[in-house]
């Protein structure tokens, strides 16, 4: 079955969720941000996803910008930073987080050689919306899905039904890409086609599924769609 469609996780995968922190850090005035602006940056990522996790398993939903507020006050804190204009500088930067310097062209390949494209995240729209128009992608993009649809984080599998009932599409016809590897191997055991961006180079997570492929970026997303 060939694939149709190519579906992107948001965050981490198409934008760099480290670029609030790191723009905050070179600004006038946040000289107290320069020297652990990464670890802040890591910590940020890592409460944000678990705090989805946790609230997915408990029942107890809440909006990721909820989600992305909570889980930077406590890596402040961590910091030992108690700024509050710092904090809504953040939170700011966080709604114009840039792209991997290859995602335009990647996605805009993909477009010319006819896939559908789309986003599904966690993120709540108005967040969705604030970094496509950032980044620039919104005219290469059919549709940004979110969560909040159906109201529950991933890696819960109504999320990811999300996508056959928007583009008609059965599972296998669906190349879906994150950078996240508990995400790609969730997608798997859903039944896509998944990539999975690891940056970072990372070991594969421990989980019962196991993504399609590996990658170090997303340059080759238009050679692996066409293939699959």
């Amino acid at each position: 079955m060939p694939v149709t469609t190519c579906v992107f996780d948001a965050y981490g995968t198409l934008f760099d969720v480290s670029a609030a922190a790191r723009e905050a850090a070179q600004e006038p005035g946040n000289e107290a941000l320069r020297d652990v602006w990464q670890g802040l940056a890591a910590n940020w990522r890592l409460k944000q996803l678990q705090y989805s996790w946790l609230r997915a398993v408990a029942g107890a939903h809440c909006d990721f910008w909820k989600v992305t507020q909570d889980g930077l006050d406590w890596a402040m804190e961590a910091a030992g930073l108690s700024d509050p204009e710092l904090r809504e500088r953040l939170l700011a930067l966080y709604f114009e987080l840039s792209a991997y310097p290859e995602v335009p062209k990647m996605l805009a390949t993909l477009k010319e050689e006819g896939f559908a494209t789309a986003i599904l995240s966690n993120g709540e729209p108005r967040m969705l919306a604030g970094a496509v128009e950032s980044a620039g992608v919104g005219d290469v993009l059919d549709d940004v899905l979110s969560v909040e649809d159906v109201g529950v984080f991933k890696p819960d599998r109504r999320v990811y039904e999300l996508v056959g009932k928007r583009f008609g599409t059965a599972p296998g016809e669906v190349l879906f890409v994150s950078s996240n590897g508990w995400d790609a191997a969730h997608g798997k055991g859903f039944g896509f086609v998944t990539a999975w961006v690891n940056r970072a180079g990372e070991p594969v997570d421990r989980l019962d599924w196991r993504p399609d492929h590996i990658l170090s970026d997303l340059t080759d997303i238009p050679v692996l769609a066409k293939a699959a």
